[in-house]
Formats: C-alpha cells, structure tokens, sequence
C-alpha cells in the first residue's frame, strides 16, 4: 500500500508541476506579482498531497524590508513555509545544481550563497538586499545547515548581518523576524524523538530515499511559530543580534516540541495569537489569514 500511495502522489504532483514550471519561468521575467504567488499555490497543492498538515502560531510581519530567521529541520521546511505566504528563500550555492530540487529553487527565485568562500558573501548580501528593498519576504536558514529536529543549532551571524547592513546601510530599518519550524506528529500520534528522523534530513542522509519515505508515508503534522519581528537599526551589533533571534527561535522550537505554547490571546504574536491557515489571504493581504485553532490537511 504505502508503494501505491508513493506513484499516486508522484503522479498528480508531476501533473500538477509539468504545467506551473513553464508558467512561472515565464512570470519570472515579466512584471506583477504571479511570480510571487504561483509557488505558493504549487507548495498548498503538495502539502494537501503528501499529507502536511500545518498549525500556525502567530503571524507574519507586515512591515518590508523583511528577512525572516528560521531554524532548519528537513527540506519539507521549504513546502511548508512556501505554503504559508509569498516569500523566496537564501539557499547555499550546491542546490542550485541538484536535480529536480534545484530547478525548483530557481523557481522559487532562491538567493544562492557559496559559504565556503567569504568573498562570496558581499555579493549575495547585495542581491539580498535588493530582493529585500523590492518587497520580497526572505527566509534565511541561520543555522547554515539541517538539524535532527530535536534542537536548534547555533545561528551564523554572518548573512544576517550582511543582510541587515545591505538594507540599513543607508539608514533605513530592517525588519527580522523569528521563526520555528517544529514537526510535532506522524499519523496522528505525537511524533517523539525516536521518530523525528522521518522527517528531520540531515548529516549524511540521502535525500532521494529520504523523500521517497516521506511520501509512502505522509501524515505529517508540523507547527510553524511566527515570533515577535524585531526593528533593527543601521549600526546594530549583529552578533548581538544573531544571539537575540537564536535564543527567540530555540524557546519557540523547544516549546512546540514539548506541547508548551500558550493559549490564544488578543496580541497576535507567537505565544500570542494561535490558528491555523485557513487557505485564505488575510483581508489586508498581508499573509496567510489566521482563523481559531483547527486542523489544515
């Protein structure tokens, strides 16, 4: 059964993508916004396929510039946050090149960083910084690498400061905001440490198998926790900064993972408002509009 599942799942995505592929290839190079919003409809589509179920805490900053710092858990973050609301993603320079998987992050008009060379990193800041300057949301990896998904590793400031100094080097704020990624259930049941690896992809695990997995099996239930956007001014220590936002996403992960956030409340931060994305836009666009707690399948 689960080998049937996997070709039908298979199967509709590569009919649902065969025809989006040339569509946002040519939306890429043409004015409006359907270069923007085409993905996320493709990455809903996946979602409700392979069976991601998403809870969301919070929501996300309207202000722009915005650089959004994120802990990494598995590839699936990248449907799973590109589901949530128009943005585009600060990936490293080798994924570019990967089958399949790095067609897709050209489409999703990925920045691409080489992080073996720090003279490579004044040029990826300048072109985050122009992407930022234009509205785009963009979602930063800031550990640099997948974790296990019990933990949350130690965030690089090198990017986040260079990003932040491409924007506000002229004076201007930034805006970053926190955000945790924690896979929290597996059909149905709460997925505990052992477990995680299903979905966590990290250290040398392949990732060919690794997705093959994942979609004989589905039922995957992930909470994302938007947290509190933080104003950031031109000068701004950015190690200080980096420990602010790591510190931020470590507590919201940890709690996720424990069952520990708060009840909803009127405030509308992580830890404050808490719903789950309802498949519509706000009434402002600004984001996915969030409704009371419910399941999203």
């Amino acid at each position: 059964m689960p080998r049937v599942r996997a070709a039908l799942v298979l199967g509709a995505l590569t009919l649902v993508t065969l025809p989006m592929i040339p569509v946002q290839w040519l939306a890429m190079r043409a004015p409006g916004g359907v270069k923007r919003h085409l993905p996320v409809v493709w990455h809903r589509i996946a979602c409700g396929l392979v069976g991601i179920r998403v809870r969301e805490v919070g929501r996300p900053a309207r202000e722009r510039p915005l650089l959004i710092a994120a802990n990494h858990v598995s590839w699936l973050d990248i449907t799973v946050l590109g589901s949530r609301m128009p943005l585009s993603f600060v990936a490293k320079s080798e994924v570019a090149s990967w089958p399949v998987f790095g067609l897709f992050a050209k489409l999703q008009r990925s920045v691409f960083v080489d992080r073996q060379r720090r003279s490579a990193t004044g040029k990826t800041a300048a072109e985050l910084g122009t992407r930022l300057a234009s509205g785009d949301a963009m979602v930063l990896f800031a550990e640099g690498t997948s974790n296990s998904g019990n933990e949350v590793l130690p965030f690089r400031s090198a990017l986040i400061g260079a990003a932040r100094h491409a924007v506000a080097g002229d004076g201007e704020e930034v805006c970053i905001q926190p955000l945790a990624l924690a896979y929290t259930g597996l059909h149905g049941l709460p997925m505990g440490r052992q477990f995680r690896p299903h979905v966590a992809w990290y250290g040398d695990m392949e990732m060919v198998p690794h997705f093959m997995n994942v979609v004989r099996q589905g039922a995957v239930d992930v909470t994302v926790i938007w947290g509190e956007p933080v104003r950031v001014r031109p000068g701004e220590d950015r190690k200080t900064l980096t420990r602010r936002l790591e510190t931020a996403v470590r507590d919201m992960a940890a709690r996720a993972l424990a069952g520990r956030l708060e009840a909803p409340d009127e405030a509308g931060s992580a830890g404050g408002h808490e719903g789950v994305h309802s498949g519509r836009e706000s009434p402002d666009g600004a984001g996915p509009a969030i409704l009371k707690p419910r399941e999203n399948g």
